[in-house]
């Protein structure tokens, strides 16, 4: 005779279990299973009538088993300490020889977590924190901000230092802050609400259609034509929602970091073939006075005889006319200037640490 243990995932409908599965819940003599468990419905509607208690008791389904077959449905947490204490129960037969020996026992799975399962565990913690705990209540999506783009720092960060090691915890982060503007935005019962399931059907709509030669019967030569296609594919859309006032800067976030949004409205513009010389003279814009010799000078004005500075307005250009020059030569003025701010900030740690040895 045999005990069969049926493991389920929680992730999975109840009732989408596997052929072995049913076979087995089938011809089992007894089935048992605990009240309230979500299979125990779809059980009845296959008219398999299971022995339901409140809790298992582990030496009295190991009895049973020594007479007949006996199927346990497991919870769907899996039912460790169950499972912990029939091992020991048929090891200690199996040892002693007593109480008639000891049956077979085998687990089976009857259901399996597919890929991005553990993404339904984030949505189910998401609405309890929302519910329960005093903070997460009482967040919006303002207040929220500040977390997303310290998460999104972190994992740039983590890339740049090569901690791969990290990288699963700080994505997590990031993820975490996605799930819980979902689930603030679930609350609300206007046009504007969305649940965690739109954005995702909504990134997967876009990615569909930006991707017409691996979804559609668009032939592509190489990762250069992709590209081609992909900003024609994301100029038709800015031209369906802005219509006649659609721009190829739509979409620039300005609020992020000064020299990456330079990076990013000069390479919109390139892609225009917008005039060379509309990067010229920004100043002017502002009610500053240009400066003529702008594009000669390497670096600000140092302090003349009356003590003066060259203008804010100036560097600013001044910067935007070294992000032109950081992209005509191929790099990234911003991981430019993030790497050489880190080799600034090395040497500070050396001199603080030579100044503790020596004061």
């Amino acid at each position: 005779m045999s005990l069969t243990l049926l493991a389920t995932t929680h992730r999975v409908a109840p009732g989408l279990l596997t052929w072995r599965a049913w076979d087995a819940l089938r011809s089992a003599s007894t089935v048992g299973i605990r009240a309230g468990h979500p299979l125990l419905p779809s059980l009845r509607d296959a008219g398999i009538v299971p022995e339901v208690v409140d809790e298992p008791d582990p030496a009295r389904l190991v009895a049973d088993a020594r007479r007949a077959d006996v199927l346990w449905v497991a919870a769907p947490d899996g039912d460790e300490a169950l499972m912990r204490e029939i091992g020991r129960l048929v090891v200690e037969a199996t040892v002693t020889d007593t109480g008639g020996g000891s049956p077979d026992v085998e687990v089976l799975h009857g259901s399996y977590d597919l890929p991005g399962a553990r993404l339904l565990d984030l949505v189910s913690v998401m609405d309890t924190l929302r519910r329960e705990c005093p903070w997460d209540r009482k967040q919006t999506h303002a207040t929220l901000v500040p977390y997303l783009l310290e998460e999104a720092y972190e994992v740039l960060d983590t890339i740049e230092s090569g901690d791969h090691g990290a990288l699963r915890e700080e994505l997590g982060d990031v993820l975490m802050q996605v799930a819980f503007h979902s689930v603030v935005a679930a609350e609300r019962d206007d046009e504007t609400a969305f649940t965690i399931d739109d954005v995702a059907g909504a990134i997967v709509d876009k990615l569909v259609r930006r991707h017409p030669h691996v979804f559609g019967d668009v032939t592509v030569s190489g990762a250069d034509e992709v590209n081609a296609n992909w900003e024609q594919i994301k100029a038709a859309e800015r031209a369906e929602k802005s219509g006649e006032d659609a721009s190829a800067l739509d979409g620039v976030p300005m609020g992020q970091p000064a020299l990456s949004l330079a990076a990013q409205l000069r390479r919109r513009a390139a892609r225009l073939n917008a005039p060379a010389d509309l990067a010229e003279n920004l100043t002017a814009e502002r009610g500053d006075e240009p400066a003529d010799d702008l594009a000669d000078e390497p670096a600000a004005r140092e302090p003349g005889a009356d003590g003066e500075r060259g203008s804010g307005s100036e560097v600013g250009a001044r910067l935007f006319a070294l992000v032109g020059e950081a992209a005509e030569r191929g790099v990234d003025a911003e991981a430019e200037l993030r790497a050489v701010s880190r080799v600034f900030r090395d040497r500070v740690r050396a001199w603080e640490q030579r100044q503790r040895r020596n004061p």
